[in-house]
């Protein structure tokens, strides 16, 4: 029984060194959310004053409809609203160049989400989303809905 527990410890010990320490390759999560915009991710106009942010499976999205100028100006408020988050920080990309992903890993394990901002012709478009699992319990979308409203 006691080497199945000391088994079963250092089985968890190494799946959360997996989970913290895996790399991560920007080419995979800092996606071009315009040109190859994810087939989850439809624009969809929504009546002013409403919650722009829909909820995924593992993740969520928000497009925000403004003039381009706005849009850059945004993601360079949004850039810092981030990086004041706990567990967050820049993975790809910058404000400047108008596209950013940022990377938040959770308290305990470890786990990253990331989240990618992009100006696009129509405005600005946020698409959280997690690495491993299904789903992120509603998590992306809590943060999108944080982010946006310290905006």
């Amino acid at each position: 029984m006691g080497l199945f527990v000391a088994f079963a410890i250092i089985a968890l010990l190494g799946l959360m060194a997996y989970i913290r320490l895996a790399p991560s390759d920007p080419a995979l999560w800092h996606v071009n959310l315009h040109e190859n915009r994810p087939e989850a991710l439809r624009y969809t106009l929504m009546p002013p004053g409403t919650d722009p942010v829909r909820p995924l499976t593992g993740g969520a999205y928000a497009d925000l409809f403004m003039m381009q100028a706005e849009a850059r100006q945004t993601l360079i408020r949004l850039n810092t609203i981030a990086l004041a988050d706990p567990r967050t920080m820049l993975f790809a990309g910058s404000p400047e160049a108008g596209h950013v992903t940022w990377i938040t890993r959770s308290a305990l394990w470890g786990f990253p989400d990331y989240t990618t901002a992009q100006v696009t012709p129509s405005g600005l478009t946020l698409y959280g989303r997690l690495r491993f699992g299904r789903s992120d319990l509603g998590v992306n979308a809590a943060r999108l809905r944080d982010w946006l409203s310290r905006l």
